[in-house]
C-alpha cells in the first residue's frame, strides 16, 4: 500500500513509494521538523544563565526556523549537483553534507539531528533507491540523521569543522553497515563485503568532506560561518 515493488533493469527488487506513502513521508517530514522545534526549545531552556543574570530567550524562532527549512531546501539542491556519481551509489555533491550540518552547528543536538533525519525523507521521497525495508532506515534515516551530530560542538571552539567531522563520521559509520548488509554482493572481486564497504563508502564521503574542511580552514569561510551563526541564534 505504502510502497510499490518494482524490479530494475538489473533485475534487483526496488521499493518505490506509492502516492499514500510519499504522502505518509511528507506527514512525517514535517513532524520531524517540528520535532526540531521542539529539542531545540529544550535546549535553549537549559542554556538559561543562573545567578540572577538577564534570561536568555527560549526556543526557535519563526526565522530561526526558516534556516533550518533553508539548509533542507539547499542541502537538496547542491546534493543534485554532483562533481562525481558512483554507478552502484554514493556521490561527491557540492558541499550538500555541510550545509545539512549547519542546524546542528547553529542550534545544538536535537535540532540537528531531527533536520538530519527530515533531509533524508525527502531524499526518500525525491530520489529513492531501496533494495529491502531496513536498507531504507540505514541509509535515509540514519545515515542522514548522523549528519546532525555537528551539534554536539555547537559551542565548542572550531566547532563547524569539529561538528562536521561528527557528522561525516557518522554517515560514514552506518554507510558502511548499509554497503556491508544490503551491498556486498557489489563487492570488488576478491573483496569481502566489509573491506569493500569500508572503501567504497570512504572515496565518495571523505573525498567530500577533505573539499569541504580544506574550504572551512580559511579564515574568512570560518569567520562568514561564524556571523552567519550568530544571526540565526540571534533572530528575532
Amino acid at each position: 500500500m505504502l510502497y510499490e515493488v518494482v524490479v530494475n533493469e538489473w533485475e534487483e527488487t526496488t521499493y518505490v513509494p506509492t502516492t499514500p506513502g510519499k504522502i505518509l513521508l511528507a506527514v512525517i517530514f514535517i513532524l520531524l521538523l517540528c520535532g526540531a522545534v521542539f529539542f531545540a526549545r529544550r535546549y535553549a531552556s537549559k542554556q538559561a544563565p543562573q545567578d540572577g543574570a538577564a534570561p536568555k530567550k527560549k526556543g526557535l524562532t519563526v526565522k530561526q526556523l526558516a534556516f533550518c527549512a533553508v539548509s533542507i531546501a539547499l542541502g537538496t539542491v547542491l546534493s543534485n549537483l554532483k562533481l562525481f556519481h558512483f554507478p552502484t551509489g554514493g556521490s561527491i555533491t557540492l558541499l550538500s553534507m555541510l550545509v545539512i550540518c549547519l542546524p546542528g552547528y547553529f542550534f545544538g543536538l536535537g535540532a540537528g539531528l531531527m533536520t538530519g533525519v527530515a533531509y533524508g525523507i525527502l531524499q526518500l521521497l525525491l530520489d529513492p533507491y531501496v533494495l529491502y525495508p531496513m536498507q531504507l532506515v540505514v541509509d535515509y534515516i540514519l545515515a542522514f540523521g548522523a549528519l546532525g551530530l555537528s551539534g554536539l560542538f555547537s559551542n565548542a571552539k572550531f566547532g563547524l569543522i569539529k561538528g562536521y567531522i561528527a557528522g561525516v563520521l557518522g554517515r560514514y559509520v552506518f554507510a558502511v553497515i548499509s554497503g556491508w548488509i544490503f551491498f556486498g554482493s557489489y563487492a570488488w572481486e576478491g573483496w569481502g563485503a566489509l573491506p569493500y564497504s569500508l572503501v567504497y563508502n570512504a572515496i565518495y564521503i571523505f573525498a567530500e568532506a577533505a573539499i569541504t574542511i580544506i574550504l572551512l580552514a580559511i579564515p574568512a569561510v570560518r569567520n562568514g560561518m561564524a556571523r552567519i551563526k550568530s544571526m540565526a541564534v540571534s533572530a528575532q
